[in-house]
Parts: structure tokens; C-alpha cells; sequence
């Protein structure tokens, strides 16, 4: 694991270097025997890893423990020590820990802001064994990393001036999050108006209501080509059906679906559900995606992608899950799903609003997206900064 400190010179001439072994106690978790567990609240609040992890204080027990191995108690910092390793947060109360987690208690020489700042800054560096079943750090790994410890007035001081500079930061972060939420919800309420509207006018007569069956049909062919592209489902973009895959041609062992240009692919594997695309191409793809190739009297593919992306259809595909350990969407029921369909041309119409729209809400995003990943460095700029005692 590489030193922290590299370059104690650039330190001011109070400050020393330590390891946190000298300035804390460190205690690795241990797991209890799993028949000791109880989510009825007995016992001591049981925490094996990172799950319950927040921005900084650990969330609420699911778990409880009458057997206790290793203590942890109120405002010591935990730390992943089993992939993630680094990740960190602090008790809210005396807790046991398992082999997921350390616990880190700051001694009178440092304060325990200071501290946690000074791993926050670290998370990333703090490797552990890279090459492991499950990368991981130990006790006596945490205990040689090296931190520079200035007087304690001054760590104070330091913790004070962060805390007012995350305050800020947080707060500007906020807004740029409400402002990106924003930009998706505009796109979402369009969506969801076009559809509502839909089932007005098939009272009126203006448009139909089909079943999915009866406009479309899963073409299930196995694929017979070999140079052409595949497509699985870590290529399609989740909620913007974006291909980000590669159009060189790609064999795969596997049988696969064939699919052209006609077709609209549908991932129906949780956790890849609402992952739809249109291809401008031929090719091969995995069996967990469908290719639904459309009746072009009753609807174009454009339409029915954004209906597949609509929240009501999303919620009913997700209620036909199918399968504990690797749910997927069970398409026999899907077929008989309802739909609002206007007249072709009013599809087109419908469809060329959501396209501009969408490609509006994509360059919101970018921009909000840009602006929270500009705040996240200024932190660790100004905690760069902090540690090489330039605040």
C-alpha cells in the first residue's frame, strides 16, 4: 500500500508526520456466527460492510446481534475494509462490526474531524491487497498509513474552515442536482401528458386501444450470420436507449437473436430492465433482450420505444418479475399489455416533440452533470490543500 504523506518537506515546520497507529486505536471487525442475527432489535446494532454507508453518518440497523465479537462505539470512524476499501463514515452509537469494516478511534492527539477528513481525502489511495478474492486492508495495513498531524488547535481550525467550504460547496451541489432533476421531470411530464391524452381521445374515437400482441411480435430467430455486431445489455444506455457498444463485428459463443433495423430491442433482465433501443443496424444480441419488430399499419417503433419508456409501463413490466435470483420481465404478460395508439401520422408528430425534447433534456444534463463533477473536484482541491497546510 503506497505512503500517503509523500513529502513530509512541504509540511510546515509544526506539523509532524505520524502513523495512525501512534494516534489511534484501530480494531478490525469479526464477524458473529449468523445464528446470532435477529432483525427484532436484540442485542447490539450488527453492521458487516458498507450498505448502510451515507454522506457521513451511518444509517439505521437491519440487523442486531446477542453475540457480540467487536465494539465500536459512538463518533468512531468506519472504514470498508473489504470491497470498496476506503469508504468511510462515522458511529452514531456502540455497535458490533463484522469483517466488512475497522473501526478507527481518534486519540487526544488528534481531532476526529480532522481525521475523517484526512481519509476522505485518501479514500481512493487506500488500496488494500489489489489481487484478492475481495480486495481488502487489514488491521496493521490502516495502522502504517501515514498522516501529518499539526497542533491541535490548528486541526481545529482546519476542520472549521472545511466544514464552511463543504457547506458551500454542498449547498451549490444542491441546486445543480434539483436543476438536473428538474430537466428530467420536464421530459418525464411531457411523456406521461402524450399517453394520458392518448386515452381521452380513444374515448373520442380519434385513437385505439390494441394490445401489444396485436401490433407487434417477439421475432425469437436465432441468429445464422457471423459478421455482424453484437449487442448485449451493458451496451444499451439505461432511461435514454443510447448504444455504446461497438458495430465491429463481434462472435459470440453463446446462441443469440438476430435483429435489423426493423426491429426495437427490449432488455427484460432486472437489473437491466427499461433498456430499449433502436438499432440502425443488423446484428446478433443476447437472449435476455427481445426484438420486437412492429405491424407499420398500426405503429411505427419510434412510438412504441417512448411507451416502453413511459412510467406507467415500466411500473407494470416491473409487477410481472419473474425469478428470485435473476428476475426478468415475464413477456407473456407484457404481449397482453394495453396501449394508446394515434394515427400514424400523428405518431410522427408526437414522436419529432419527444426527439427535440429529449435531445433539450440531454444538454441540460450535460451541463448540470459538468457542473456537480466541477464541485466534487473543488473539494478535494480545497482538501488537497488542507493537508499540505496551505488553508
Amino acid at each position: 500500500m503506497s505512503k500517503t504523506t509523500k513529502n513530509s518537506r512541504q509540511l510546515p515546520k509544526e506539523w509532524e508526520v505520524k502513523k495512525l497507529g501512534e494516534v489511534c486505536e484501530v480494531i478490525a471487525g469479526q464477524s458473529p456466527e449468523g445464528k446470532y442475527y435477529n432483525d427484532k432489535g436484540e442485542g447490539l446494532p450488527f453492521y458487516q460492510g458498507k450498505k448502510e454507508f451515507t454522506e457521513k453518518f451511518i444509517g439505521k440497523p437491519t440487523k442486531w446481534t446477542t453475540k457480540i465479537t467487536k465494539e465500536a462505539i459512538a463518533n468512531d470512524i468506519l472504514m470498508s475494509v473489504r470491497a470498496p476499501v476506503g469508504p468511510i463514515n462515522f458511529a452514531t452509537q456502540k455497535i458490533c462490526i463484522g469483517r466488512g469494516l475497522a473501526s478507527i478511534r481518534a486519540s487526544e492527539l488528534v481531532d476526529k474531524d480532522f481525521l475523517f477528513n484526512f481519509l476522505l481525502k485518501h479514500e481512493n489511495e487506500i488500496i488494500g491487497n489489489a489481487g484478492a478474492v475481495f480486495n481488502s486492508i487489514n488491521k496493521k495495513q490502516i495502522e502504517t498509513i501515514e498522516i501529518p498531524i499539526p497542533p491541535l488547535p490548528e486541526q481545529k481550525r482546519i476542520v472549521s474552515l472545511l466544514d464552511r467550504a463543504f457547506e458551500q460547496i454542498d449547498r451549490a451541489k444542491a441546486i445543480a442536482q434539483q436543476n438536473l432533476n428538474n430537466a428530467k421531470e420536464i421530459f418525464e411530464s411531457y411523456l406521461n401528458r402524450v399517453f394520458d391524452n392518448g386515452k381521452l381521445l380513444v374515448v373520442n374515437g380519434e385513437w385505439k386501444e390494441k394490445r401489444l400482441g396485436e401490433i407487434c411480435e417477439y421475432e425469437k430467430r436465432k441468429n445464422i450470420k457471423t459478421n455482424i455486431p453484437y449487442v448485449g445489455l451493458e451496451h444499451i444506455k439505461s432511461n435514454t436507449g443510447e448504444f455504446i457498444g461497438s458495430l465491429q463485428p463481434q462472435e459470440v459463443k453463446s446462441s443469440t437473436f438476430y435483429f435489423s433495423n426493423e426491429h426495437l430491442l427490449y432488455g427484460r433482465l432486472r437489473p437491466y430492465l427499461n433498456k430499449v433501443l433502436l438499432p440502425n443496424f443488423e446484428g446478433h444480441c443476447s437472449t435476455e433482450i427481445f426484438p420486437i419488430k412492429v405491424n407499420n399499419k398500426y405503429i411505427t417503433r419510434e412510438y412504441l420505444f417512448y411507451w416502453f419508456f413511459l412510467p406507467k409501463t415500466v411500473d407494470k413490466i416491473n409487477a410481472t418479475w419473474t425469478g428470485a435470483r435473476m428476475p426478468r420481465a415475464n413477456m407473456k404478460e407484457v404481449i397482453n399489455f394495453k396501449l394508446c395508439i394515434p394515427p400514424l401520422e400523428i405518431q410522427k408528430q408526437i414522436v419529432a416533440r419527444l426527439d427535440k425534447l429529449q435531445a433539450e433534456t440531454k444538454k441540460l444534463e450535460a451541463v448540470y452533470q459538468n457542473k456537480i463533477a466541477n464541485l466534487e473536484e473543488l473539494k478535494k482541491s480545497v482538501l488537497e490543500r488542507a493537508f499540505r497546510g496551505e488553508l
